[in-house]
């Protein structure tokens, strides 16, 4: 897990955290607290079951965009490159397009997404510093949610679940 994060540095959010982010009323912290980014397709996944969701939670998309630091599209290239890394991993488009976006960056960063495909994803690319807990985040910008954040999103369970996913990929073992 991030040791620290640099509030200088770009979080990289996937659709669950942005939809988390929403539904606790802590959207606004997140993207005013951090140089938040994500990728084309997790913008477009917040408008998937939008109907389902109370009107607090709507996310409206031109708003959303506005807040971010960065919108990123991603090519077949940046897929085809983390497929050959990931080879296994079933990921959805938006944590797909994150990752393979977060694989060609050279500057500082780090990602949020509670999934554990993603999650493995991380580990296996050799990432498992560089993941965050919402819950971190929100912590150090002195952010109280209005709502408990679900389990997924906090730091006993990304502590918990990243160090068993170390454990199945064998990373840093004798043959990792």
């Amino acid at each position: 897990m991030s040791q620290s994060v640099d509030r200088r540095a770009s979080v990289l959010v996937d659709t669950n955290v942005i939809i988390e982010s929403y539904r606790t009323g802590s959207w606004a912290a997140l993207a005013g607290g951090y140089r938040v980014e994500t990728v084309e397709d997790c913008v477009t996944e917040t408008q998937t079951g939008f109907q389902l969701r109370r009107p607090e939670q709507l996310i409206v998309v031109s708003k959303l965009r506005a807040s971010l630091a960065a919108e990123h599209c991603v090519g077949n290239r940046e897929r085809a490159e983390l497929a050959i890394q990931s080879q296994g991993i079933a990921l959805d488009r938006g944590e797909e397009s994150l990752w393979a976006h977060a694989l060609g960056r050279d500057d500082d960063w780090t990602l949020c997404g509670p999934d554990r495909a993603s999650l493995r994803c991380g580990v296996r690319l050799g990432f498992r510093e560089r993941i965050v807990s919402l819950e971190e985040l929100l912590k150090r910008v002195g952010h109280r949610t209005k709502r408990p954040l679900k389990s997924h999103y906090t730091e006993a369970w990304l502590k918990t679940v990243l160090s068993d996913l170390v454990l199945a990929e064998n990373v840093g073992g004798a043959n990792g």
